[in-house]
């Protein structure tokens, strides 16, 4: 998307701006977003085995990745609820909508962590 500066590249000091943006993002969420912390707290568990339990690289990047992408998500879908949540606090079908599938974006990578740590890890088992 273009920004008051065109499509020129960034230098140094935007990618610093842009770095402080979303580290404000992540703060954000952790203060106000208790799925986000949970999903954090899973992670600091899952990450130490998923290194551990991983074969080689391709296993270990599946089983943090995974992890990685529902807190991506859950970002996203906070997102939306805050905008939301700015619009107005009637009830609308769409927002309610919007808000439906974004907790069901969450919730189908959460069914792919399931799958990727149970295809990798189940033939070690069973």
């Amino acid at each position: 998307m273009a920004d008051e500066t065109g499509h020129l590249p960034r230098g140094p000091g935007r990618i610093l701006k842009a770095t402080i943006w979303s580290l404000q993002g992540l703060r954000a969420a952790w203060l106000h977003e208790s799925s986000f912390r949970l999903e954090v707290y899973l992670l600091i568990v899952l990450a130490p085995l998923a290194l551990w339990l991983g074969d080689n690289g391709l296993e270990r990047a599946l089983l943090i990745g995974s992890c990685l992408l529902v807190l991506a998500a859950e970002l996203l879908n906070s997102a939306v609820e805050a905008v939301i949540e700015r619009y107005g606090p009637e009830f609308h079908e769409l927002a309610g909508r919007a808000k439906d599938m974004g907790s069901a974006a969450v919730f189908v990578l959460m069914v792919n962590v399931v799958l990727c740590w149970g295809l990798i890890l189940a033939p070690r088992f069973f």
